[in-house]
């Protein structure tokens, strides 16, 4: 398995085919989400090769939005059976990989620790400083797909999704939970809501 050329690969392919609407799953999200995989890997001392497969279903797992908004993650399984073997991965490493970008769909629902990883890393800005700014990316992007038309039906999904949204981890249930709260409960005196 070569994680830096694939790597490459990968970079170099979100670069040059992702749609340029697509403000929120770009090269950013993707880097984001490896970034906090590392620090989770570094965080519980995952084993190199759990990390390996960390950081390639990291990489991977919003790609096949490059082919189809709803439902990417099945395009992106799809997409890592053409690729992967060709960077050394075994039919076993692929169904580990496959299993961690199924995770991520919604509602997450993680069976192992690296999928909770995974998905608690996906959404991680729902607890940080970013909150606001990570979710502007997604309401453009939501407005250029027409999965919702104004502000008000934003907020309206935003106030759903984390009232059901929950983190995996233990880091963050008790490093993300909080702040996302409060962010849910701004969100809720914004439009009156008890």
């Amino acid at each position: 398995m070569n994680i830096s050329k694939l790597k490459n690969y990968l970079t170099a392919k979100l670069k040059s085919d992702l749609p340029k609407n697509l403000t929120y799953h770009g090269l950013h999200h993707t880097m984001e989400v490896l970034d906090v995989c590392n620090q989770y890997i570094k965080r519980l001392h995952i084993s190199a090769e759990d990390a390996y497969l960390l950081r390639t279903a990291a990489l991977i797992h919003d790609i096949g939005i490059m082919w189809t908004y709803n439902g990417h993650e099945e395009a992106s399984v799809r997409y890592s059976k053409e690729i992967l073997p060709a960077f050394g991965y075994s039919k076993t490493d692929l169904a580990k990989i496959e299993r961690m970008i199924l995770a991520t769909q919604i509602p997450q629902k993680p069976k192992n620790i690296l999928e909770k990883i995974i998905c608690d890393a996906d959404l991680d800005y729902l607890g940080t400083k970013n909150f606001y700014k990570t979710g502007e990316t997604l309401f453009k992007e939501f407005i250029a797909y027409k999965v919702i038309a104004n502000e008000k039906e934003w907020d309206a999904l935003q106030i759903r999704f984390l009232t059901n949204h929950h983190y995996h981890t233990d880091f963050a249930i008790k490093n993300r939970e909080p702040l996302k709260q409060k962010f849910l409960q701004e969100l809720k005196t914004k439009w009156n809501i008890a």
